[in-house]
């Protein structure tokens, strides 16, 4: 009987006459890529999770995305009362496996910090190439991204978060003229279409993936106690609804691997195996910049050790250059109702070193669940013979945990403490906010301070109008003395007194009464 491990490689299943002879995955062609296709309920799910429990089981730490919330259940074992242990039990046999049941390390991630610990990156760690990806930009809006992403690390501001991103966007606009005489024309309707794309990125649930503590790759290549790899799952069914970013994550991931990892050549079993589940949504609309970006990450990464699997329905979802760099293939049943189909069936099937024994593309119809058409690289790397193979049984349960079983791995998680909670250190938002505040403040004094002059200017003004206006008029005069009031007395006295003599002499009709008259009143004024 033979188990999950072989002595060279892993255990796939049973092909050949009466499924007898054992199929297998040679353990040092494990990073030189694979396939797993396959129309919708034919056992691809199945396949992946044999094939992650194997990795695990030879001390290789796999990655791989729960798009259905059906692949949680590698972490419990299965079960003889299963429904489905019957039928496992007798394919054993059939392929001469001995079946067993037993769990996995596995370590739960989520985007959004829900279903497992929070995965993060910042903004620069993800760059300006997959953010325009990730945002669907035009060609004219990437450029100006790219300004921004300069002038950030010119300047030493960090770009942790959106906020960070939009804060740098915000900066651009407002130096839009001075910045274009050094890098190019910066239109302020750019900037604002890029800040619309980011709402947009946020609605979807984006702001949670940017941000500090950011995901150490280290942390997802390490090996449980027993030596086993861990296995990591990302719950993708939330994330699903937004297929650019689940698209743009992953691609980020193999390309922080690639920069990461040190060229170890060609080992004697893969560090890391990567499992791209619904791998059309890469392609699908991407730009040739970005097909180039994947197919040169495909190409070089292998020589680091990590083998990348995609899945996806139909192989014609894959470019040509990629799909001709995946040398394991396991290939489940096609369905061709249209004449697409047929093309695409027909396409599959030529991918494939003949057997004499059947026919391919009739092969790739016929298999039933549970079946595939399987492809494995063999010695110096020559690609197998084509065989129909009866998949092995999985170890662990099939099916999805339930809430309380999920909830008490991610609770005995070793990287709680580190993810779990948020960092929120200086960057470009606050630092370019404080030099914003500061700015403000600084005009604010310079308009307080013109203010001030202008009043004084005014007030100066003024005393200087009133001081030329009052030379029109004459000095207040001095009070008189108490002499000079009675000379002017006496002399109204004697005024008084000569009308008076004048007015009786001629009463009198003489002169000599007059001068009479005259003497005896001054007598009697000089004497009061």
């Amino acid at each position: 009987m033979t188990g999950v491990l072989t002595e060279t490689g892993i255990f796939v299943g049973g092909g050949g006459e009466g499924y007898a002879t054992p199929q297998e995955l040679l353990l040092k062609y494990g990073n030189r890529h694979g396939l797993i296709a396959g129309a919708t309920g034919t056992g691809k799910t199945v396949t992946l999770q044999i094939l992650a429990e194997a990795f695990s089981s030879a001390g290789v730490p796999v990655f791989m995305a729960d798009v259905k919330g059906d692949l949680a259940g590698i972490a419990m074992a299965g079960s003889a009362a299963g429904k489905l242990h019957d039928a496992f039990q007798k394919r054993a046999d059939t392929i001469g496996y001995e079946l067993s049941y037993r769990d996995f390390p596995v370590t739960f991630w989520d985007m959004f910090g829900e279903q497992g610990h929070p995965v993060r990156t910042t903004v620069t760690e993800m760059g300006p190439l997959l953010l325009s990806r990730l945002m669907g930009l035009s060609e004219a809006q990437e450029g100006v991204l790219n300004i921004a992403f300069h002038l950030a690390d010119a300047e030493g501001l960090a770009l942790l978060d959106l906020a960070d991103l939009r804060a740098m966007l915000l900066y651009v606009g407002e130096n839009a003229d001075e910045i274009g005489m050094r890098y190019g024309n910066v239109a302020p309707q750019t900037v604002g279409a890029i800040q619309r794309q980011l709402l947009v990125l946020e609605t979807q649930g984006a702001a949670k993936f940017f941000g500090e503590p950011a995901l150490a790759l280290s942390d997802m290549m390490t090996l449980a106690a027993d030596g086993r790899g861990r296995i990591n799952i990302l719950a993708a069914d939330k994330l699903m609804s937004s297929p650019r970013l689940y698209a743009t994550f992953l691609l980020w991931l193999l390309s922080e691997l690639f920069e990461e990892l040190p060229e170890v050549g060609d080992p004697e079993r893969p560090r890391f195996v990567f499992f791209f589940d619904e791998a059309h949504l890469l392609f699908d609309d991407a730009p040739k910049a970005l097909i180039d970006k994947v197919e040169q990450v495909a190409r070089l990464i292998r020589s680091k050790g990590v083998g990348i699997y995609f899945i996806t329905q139909n192989p014609a979802d894959v470019p040509e250059d990629i799909l001709g760099q995946l040398g394991n293939r396991v290939q489940h049943a096609l369905r061709a109702f249209t004449a697409k189909d047929q093309k695409d069936l027909k396409r599959a099937a030529e991918n494939y070193r003949p057997n004499p024994r059947f026919d391919t593309e009739d092969a790739i119809k016929e298999v039933g669940t549970g079946e595939a058409v399987t492809s494995f690289l063999q010695n110096k790397g020559v690609p197998g013979i084509v065989e129909r193979t009866l998949v092995r049984p999985p170890q662990s349960r099939l099916g999805p945990l339930s809430p309380e079983e999920r909830r008490a791995i991610v609770q005995s998680s070793p990287f709680g403490l580190k993810y779990d909670k948020t960092i929120d250190r200086e960057s470009a938002f606050e630092i370019l906010g404080a030099r914003a505040a500061a700015a403000a403040q600084e005009a604010a004094e310079a308009e307080a301070r013109e203010a001030a002059e202008a009043a004084s200017a005014k007030e100066e003004a003024a005393r200087a109008r009133e001081f030329k206006q009052a030379r029109r008029f004459d000095p207040v005069k001095p009070e008189k003395s108490a002499s000079s009031t009675r000379r002017k007395s006496a002399s109204r006295s004697d005024s008084i007194i000569e009308t008076f003599g004048k007015s009786l002499a001629r009463q009198l009709g003489s002169k000599a009464g007059q001068q009479l008259v005259r003497g005896v009143l001054g007598s009697l004024f000089k004497s009061r």
